[in-house]
């Protein structure tokens, strides 16, 4: 066999992209033989066809694979949990919803400080709201991704933080938990303000925090800027295992490692998270706050290295007038990437700093 024979023998086939038009063409000869009563159905399908061949295939996979894989909001663990009664899963707290667009509700439990357990019992959503205005300082917590507002990590910090005199309000975004919509970065950065600037009508003089956890960590920022836009710069923000941007964080994603071996696929994929508008730049955003910053990160972190959270410090460091208003702490290996809470200096850090800097 010569050159040319080995050369035709591997010669490829056409793309699977020629197929599925191949195969849509034959559906549309197919439907035009329809009696005309089917015109509508024609024309629908005839536009489905357009607006699916008008771009590569690669664009039809790949960002809803990035959605997924970066919200993981499809599970919804744990499961088999009443959210409407948080009662079951953590004392003095309460279930209520915020409407943030005409399609979009958010699910939040109120827990109030261990100190005002016997006062909350038996007491309605009013008296919750009410509460919010006792002094007693107050924390919108915004988790990562994947799971819910009763997620056994999220309901364990929310007791240390409890105990330690706080008000917490746990925010499900868009498409978290029994929260209605679809998430997206621009969706779920106006969850948190929505649900920051509901919490500041309603609370007097009474500081309010934003804490973030890994995703939670880029919504926090999204939301801060915008509000030191507006001219009402956030009281405090705690990121806890921040990352830098979306792109680095899933460079280290462990999911997404997977794929880092396949040629060309990292590309695509970051291709996709821009087709998507992820970006979620922390590392911008911080050169514009004034807010009191604190940033915790594990030593041990392996889905947000410390590194991550080290060169967001520094950033922040760098840009801020008044210095004293970052600070980074470190913890030591044995807490990985969510649990903090398990620290016994977590809560004293976080008072200490958040009362110097509200002095």
């Amino acid at each position: 066999m010569d050159s040319q024979d080995c050369e035709a023998d591997a010669a490829p086939g056409p793309p699977a992209c020629d197929y599925v038009a191949t195969w849509w063409n034959m559906v549309l000869r197919n439907l035009r033989s329809l009696p005309h009563s089917c015109s509508t159905l024609r024309g629908k399908i005839a536009a489905l066809y357009n607006s699916f061949t008008s771009k590569p295939l690669k664009e039809h996979i790949f960002p809803p694979l990035m959605d997924m894989l970066i919200y993981f909001d499809f599970y919804k663990a744990p499961f088999l949990v009443d959210l409407k009664k948080p009662e079951s899963k953590i004392p003095h707290t309460v279930n209520f919803y915020i409407r943030v667009e005409p399609r979009v509700m958010l699910g939040i439990w109120h827990t109030v400080p261990s100190c005002r357990g016997e006062d909350a019992k038996g007491k309605d959503c009013c008296w919750y709201e009410a509460a919010l205005h006792d002094g007693n300082p107050i924390i919108v917590y915004l988790h990562g991704s994947a799971e819910h507002r009763a997620a056994a990590h999220r309901l364990e910090l929310v007791k240390v933080l409890s105990d330690g005199g706080f008000h917490v309000l746990s925010v499900d975004y868009r498409g978290f938990g029994d929260s209605t919509g679809k998430p997206t970065e621009e969706g779920l950065t106006a969850d948190a303000i929505c649900v920051y600037e509901w919490t500041k009508a309603r609370c007097g003089a009474t500081p309010v925090c934003l804490w973030g956890h890994s995703l939670g960590t880029g919504v926090a920022t999204n939301a801060a800027k915008v509000l030191e836009e507006k001219g009402c710069p956030v009281d405090a923000i705690v990121l806890e295992a921040p990352f830098t941007n979306m792109w680095d964080a899933s460079i280290n994603y462990p999911l997404l490692k997977i794929y880092q071996k396949l040629p060309g696929c990292v590309q695509v994929l970051m291709d996709a998270l821009r087709k998507d508008r992820i970006v979620f730049p922390s590392d911008e955003n911080v050169k514009f706050l004034s807010s009191p910053l604190l940033i915790l990160h594990g030593e041990d972190d392996r889905t947000v290295p410390l590194e991550c959270g080290k060169k967001l410090y520094e950033i922040a460091h760098d840009a801020y007038r008044h210095k004293e208003r970052v600070k980074m702490v470190i913890f030591p290996p044995g807490f990985h990437h969510n649990f903090l809470y398990k620290s016994p200096i977590l809560l004293k850090t976080v008072r200490d700093f958040l009362s110097e800097q509200w002095a």
